[in-house]
């Protein structure tokens, strides 16, 4: 479980470090499977030792830089999402009534209505989420605005899941003669 900790953290932090346009209150989305994590096929081996190993390196960084946190259910709740009130409130989004089981929702879904202040169900974010982490091939994508980028990572894996991690940003509009300005390079620590 160690193992699972170490590379949870190095997981966000390095996303952290990578999307350096994220600013106070944008959301990360995360979803999860602790069944790949666990080396067992998505959906078939849910574990709340995992999903609890994640949350406890995920969210104190999260929000510490004052970041909302919206976690993807998995398909048997149509990918819907787990936010804070806030959140949903200043995004206004569509809230929905459903509460995440172990198999059905899952176990990192279940993590955040135990951890978060006042939760709620969302149907989606329409699409604004500013950076996320895929855990064990959960397809995030739908929750991210365009332009969404590839976060070229070293660290790869949480478990046995493969990680994949991404950034938005603004879409370049105009033609031969737009300039445009720099975007802010990676913050190193």
């Amino acid at each position: 479980m160690e193992n699972i900790r170490r590379q949870a953290r190095a997981v966000v932090e390095e996303m952290l470090q990578n999307a350096v346009t994220l600013e106070e209150g944008d959301i990360v989305v995360i979803g999860c499977s602790t069944s790949e994590v666990g080396g067992y096929m998505i959906g078939s081996h849910s574990s709340e030792e995992i999903a609890c190993a994640i949350m406890d390196e995920v969210l104190p960084r999260l929000r510490e830089r004052k970041l909302y946190l919206a976690v993807q259910c998995c398909e048997h709740l149509n990918r819907s999402l787990v936010v804070e009130k806030e959140c949903m409130k200043r995004y206004d989004l569509t809230r929905v009534w459903v509460k995440p089981q172990l198999h059905a929702g899952g176990a990192f879904a279940m993590q955040a209505i135990s951890r978060f202040d006042d939760y709620v169900m969302v149907e989606d974010i329409k699409g604004r989420a500013s950076a996320g982490i895929d855990i064990g091939g959960t397809f995030i994508g739908m929750h991210m605005h365009p332009v969404v980028v590839p976060i070229h990572s070293e660290n790869k894996r949480i478990g046995a899941a493969n990680v994949t991690m991404a950034k938005t940003r603004p879409k370049y509009v105009g033609g031969p003669r737009a300039a445009y300005d720099e975007m802010p390079a990676a913050k190193s620590r």
